[in-house]
């Protein structure tokens, strides 16, 4: 499982990405997690299977669903709750169910 988190400048993200990481290994999810700036997208996109959004870059949510579904990933924005708590095991969950529900459709 590839995820990949966007942010404004892939900084404030990095926190959560280690939270992520942890509930990961906890659960016996081999996962690739990592996070970047809105300009490095596009290169990264296509080694995702879901790209999250931080709450603070949701106005470029439309943009960026519109290359998910050129790529077949899912794009989504983090809940300003779960990113504000960086509550990792509950992103990483979002995560999951957004790539299973993008697997059945």
């Amino acid at each position: 499982m590839n995820i990949l988190l966007c942010c404004a400048g892939g900084m404030s993200t990095s926190l959560l990405v280690k939270k992520m990481q942890e509930a990961a290994v906890q659960m016996g999810i081999e996962s690739k997690i990592w996070a970047i700036g809105e300009a490095q997208v596009v290169d990264n996109i296509q080694n995702a299977d879901v790209l999250l959004l931080g709450p603070q870059i949701r106005f470029k949510l439309n943009d960026l669903k519109k290359m998910g579904k050129e790529q077949h990933i899912p794009v989504e924005v983090i809940s300003m709750i779960d990113y504000g708590r960086i509550n990792g095991k509950a992103v990483l969950e979002y995560a999951m169910k957004l790539i299973e529900l993008q697997k059945e459709s």
